[in-house]
């Protein structure tokens, strides 16, 4: 029997933007459509962003909704870490914006739940062309405006999607140079967790702290500004950016370990597709294989780069077939 197509408005969430669409299954492909990027800031709640986006539509609204949050999901309400004010609950939304069904996610259950659906165009390579093993895990994580991480888990037997809080757990310097950066941040935030580093307002830490411990001015003021500036040359910026794509090769490794990752580990988020030259050509590959009696386990591990923008859509429309 044929697949039912099933539609609905799926959602993309994070500190920075609100990405929304009308997104269209069937089976296993998935059809993106109406797409818009709001900027969060614009917007006093999420809803209000939603409702903005609805009024764009022309014809009739959707009844179903899957909305995918940077944050912790408890009884179908999220709170953001990186957006002070915002939120989602899936009671509200459905009164407010009228859908008969809404469904709320965390942005890395969505990005794992992509991963099955992505299309061997929508992803990069990087590192040497290994295949990883079939029928494992595959983990995917990523910098955006936070550090998101989950897993497409597979026993050989059954799949399920892991999702945690793995941005926020403690961040550990592999040389002296990030043991000096640590005990800086610490004095500026406490303990520090792997988003300090590992984020776009990360990076903006990193170029910071380099420059005082250089002892030179950080005229940059936007992690953007670091960003563009490491990728044309500039000393300071590149030596900070060249430092985050190795910190992001380290974590990316500790990932793979932790959730036994022997199909693959995708770096998705904001960060890495507007950097994905110089990823390349960077530290990561051999700082993901850098794991003591490990290393052989992980060299057979491939990472790619997400580079398909409207992932985090298209997993959570994966979730619209349940609610039909």
């Amino acid at each position: 029997m044929a697949a039912a197509k099933v539609a609905g408005l799926v959602g993309d969430v994070g500190g920075t933007h609100a990405r929304f669409a009308i997104a269209e299954t069937e089976g296993k492909r998935t059809r993106i459509k109406h797409a818009a990027v709001l900027q969060a800031a614009d917007y006093p709640t999420g809803e209000a962003a939603l409702e903005a986006y609805l009024q764009r539509l022309k014809g009739k609204r959707p009844h179903l909704a899957v909305i995918a949050a940077a944050g912790p999901i408890q009884d179908g309400v999220c709170s953001f870490t990186n957006n002070e004010g915002w939120g989602f609950s899936e009671r509200r939304v459905a009164r407010s914006c009228g859908f008969s069904g809404v469904r709320l996610i965390n942005d890395f259950t969505a990005q794992a739940l992509s991963i099955d659906r992505l299309a061997p165009r929508d992803t990069r390579l990087i590192g040497p062309r290994v295949k990883g093993r079939g029928g494992a895990t595959a983990a995917i994580m990523g910098p955006g405006t936070g550090f998101g991480a989950a897993a497409l888990v597979d026993d050989g037997r059954s799949r399920a999607v892991l999702t945690g809080e793995g941005g926020h757990s403690s961040f550990t310097p592999e040389d002296e140079v990030e043991v000096e950066i640590v005990r800086r941040l610490t004095v500026r935030y406490g303990p520090i967790s792997i988003e300090r580093v590992l984020s776009g307002p990360g990076l903006f830490n990193l170029y910071q702290t380099l420059a005082e411990m250089a002892g030179k001015p950080a005229s940059l003021t936007q992690p953007d500004q670091v960003t563009h500036a490491g990728l044309a040359g500039e000393g300071l910026a590149r030596a900070a950016l060249s430092r985050f794509c190795g910190i992001l090769g380290s974590v990316a490794g500790d990932f793979a370990l932790a959730m036994g990752a022997r199909a693959g580990v995708y770096i998705s988020g904001g960060i890495a597709p507007d950097i994905l030259d110089f990823l390349k050509a960077s530290d990561f590959r051999r700082r993901f294989e850098a794991k003591d009696r490990m290393a052989d386990y992980l060299r057979a591990i491939p990472t790619r780069v997400v580079i398909q923008p409207y992932a985090a859509l298209i997993g959570s429309a994966a979730l619209l077939d349940g609610m039909a």
